[in-house]
């Protein structure tokens, strides 16, 4: 089928415009901009409405195997299309992890069956990951392994991982960092500081991020290895990252929506959906990882999609899981910033499409000629309530509840297949 999008705002992040324009799409990957309708082309009038490159979300946690009650690939596939997420990059923290080639087999082919949106996979980077033994880095490779990572799970032992680092480096492998210094973490539920102090919650500073950092940093220069660092929350830890891009160090960075969307204060009264890892920081750390992520110092925006079920959110806060769901607020949170004048459209999808697929070698996340038709049309003034119940999602912890949002997707295409819209939207 070729089809032919007219009337609508063309957001592109490759070249930073946003302008009026038409695109062509036929056999799953676009033609190009601004020409006629071919001959037979189903027209699709946009309205004047944006489109844009569909979000590669670069963190997902999907509870296959293992935990199905709180995300099937089916469950996160919908939720991902209905939030103009056309790639999923999961991760590995499953029951049990993927750090084999078998289990990675296995989840590469239950989301083929499932999902309506492409699924590509990070594998564990230690077994277990448990920070004792590498993974097989090689043959996970060869079954699909996208990159490693431990997730949250920091490696405390230094000769492990600098060891992992080497032979990952040798492969040309990318690694994927969690950075916090494990001992002063353990068991934080909130940044130290007044607030923290006030309402009694176990905390830890912000300088245990640095700190993580510049160990991997420092084993970065010692290996060489392609580092990847999933969560970037505070003023403290840019100086060290900017000066591992100065240096020439194969380094990038990424953010979730939600450090840059709120803060401290919004745990209020212990509402443990705003319980994450890490912990929200203060406004001032806020601001100045957005201006961070405008300035592309921090290159990827994410939702790091973490679904809990209601039995360990409902607990007293310090006790309660961590993390919460983000695939179809991914974008009305973002657009905050784009409301706010902080960032613009084509910024915020450079961060959310182009730079993730680039730096992870995939061919989505642009408007060009050849690319793989992978787009969302979404309205960025729409304004909504978010009820948490309406999500696609299994589980509902969002910190969105009841919130007064902006910006709807009106429709999402997964290789030139319309995936949602019409009646869905």
């Amino acid at each position: 089928m070729t089809l032919h999008f007219t009337n609508t705002r063309l957001i592109c992040p490759e070249s930073g415009t946003d302008e009026p324009g038409t695109l062509t799409v036929a056999e799953g990957r676009i033609l190009g901009r601004d020409a006629a309708a071919p001959v037979g082309a189903t027209v699709i009038d946009c309205g004047g409405k944006c489109l844009a490159p569909g979000i590669v979300d670069w963190g997902v946690k999907i509870g296959e195997p293992g935990e199905r009650h709180r995300e099937s690939f089916r469950s996160a596939g919908l939720a991902a299309a209905a939030g103009g997420v056309t790639t999923i990059i999961a991760r590995p923290d499953t029951a049990p992890p993927i750090d084999t080639p078998e289990v990675l087999e296995f989840v590469i082919r239950r989301a083929r069956e499932s999902a309506p949106v492409n699924i590509r996979h990070m594998a564990a980077l230690t077994k277990g990951r448990h920070g004792r033994e590498m993974t097989e880095i090689g043959f996970l490779m060869d079954a699909g392994a996208i990159a490693f990572t431990d997730a949250d799970h920091v490696t405390t032992d230094a000769k492990v991982l600098s060891r992992a680092f080497t032979y990952a480096r040798s492969l040309g492998a990318l690694v994927v960092s969690h950075p916090q210094e494990p001992v002063l973490s353990k068991g934080a539920a909130a940044t130290s500081g007044k607030f923290a102090s006030l309402r009694g919650l176990p905390a830890v500073s912000p300088l245990a991020e640095r700190m993580g950092l510049d160990r991997d940093l420092a084993l970065v220069e010692m290996t060489g290895v392609r580092y990847h660092a999933d969560q970037i929350t505070s003023a403290r830890a840019l100086p060290p990252l900017e000066r591992a891009k100065a240096n020439g160090f194969d380094v990038t960075a990424g953010v979730s929506v939600h450090h840059v969307t709120l803060n401290e204060f919004d745990v209020g009264d212990y509402r443990t959906f705003f319980k994450l890892t890490p912990p929200l920081r203060s406004e001032d750390d806020r601001l100045a990882v957005v201006e961070a992520l405008a300035s592309g110092l921090i290159d990827v925006l994410c939702s790091m999609h973490t679904p809990a079920d209601e039995e360990s959110k409902r607990l007293p806060f310090e006790e309660a899981a961590a993390g919460a769901v983000a695939l179809e607020t991914f974008l009305p949170a973002a657009l905050r910033l784009y409301h706010a004048g902080a960032m613009d459209l084509p910024g915020l999808f450079r961060a959310m499409a182009l730079n993730p697929a680039r730096r992870l070698g995939l061919p989505c996340g642009r408007l060009a000629s050849g690319a793989p038709a992978d787009l969302v049309l979404f309205d960025p003034d729409a304004p909504f309530v978010l009820d948490r119940f309406k999500l696609r999602s299994k589980s509902k912890n969002t910190p969105f509840d009841g919130a007064r949002m902006q910006g709807k997707v009106l429709g999402t295409w997964v290789a030139g297949q319309q995936v949602f819209g019409g009646a869905d939207a």
